[in-house]
């Protein structure tokens, strides 16, 4: 039951993955939450590290959406600078959001993957959505309070998956 849970990847960070490692697992778009995955969540402007890893997906062609449980407002704010798509109230875990995203896109199932930093919402919807999941590290070491709540919970799952799965393991890429 919590295989459901269980990401692809572990990386330690979104913007160590690059063009060549999507490209070379067939993958054509990415699918990415906003807070604590793309961005602080408590600081919506982004850093330099950020800024330079979106261009050179736009460079090669990957398209960026971000996928995001927060509402329009919010995910538009703070998107805005990046000129990235959005999906907003994804309902993440269910797989609304991530299909609504996958089908602006167009592509396929095994064309896109979806990141994030929380298991019980980003991780679980991807494998509702049947796509592969790449679970990062946290931007910020604080979250909002309905985050500290998941957290707790992920926890105790993750010891549970890196017991069953010892091949889980942290990553500087795919």
């Amino acid at each position: 039951m919590l295989n459901k849970y269980k990401p692809t990847w572990m990386v330690d960070a979104i913007y160590q993955i690059t063009p060549e490692q999507l490209k070379q697992q067939g993958i054509k778009a990415v699918l990415t939450d906003l807070d604590n995955t793309l961005i602080a969540w408590d600081n919506p402007d982004g850093t330099k590290e950020l800024l330079d890893w979106l261009k050179v997906m736009d460079e090669a062609g990957i398209p960026v959406v971000v996928v995001s449980n927060n509402k329009a407002s919010r995910v538009a704010r703070a998107v805005q600078q990046f000129r990235l798509d959005f999906v907003s109230r994804a309902m993440k875990p269910f797989s609304a959001g991530i299909k609504s995203a996958q089908r602006k896109l167009g592509l396929s199932s095994n064309e896109i993957i979806m990141i994030g930093d929380q298991i019980m919402t980003d991780v679980r919807g991807a494998n509702a959505a049947g796509i592969r999941s790449v679970l990062v590290r946290p931007i910020v070491d604080t979250d909002n309070w309905n985050t500290q709540i998941n957290r707790f919970f992920e926890r105790k799952i993750m010891r549970y998956l890196l017991n069953k799965h010892p091949e889980m393991k942290w990553k500087s890429g795919l």
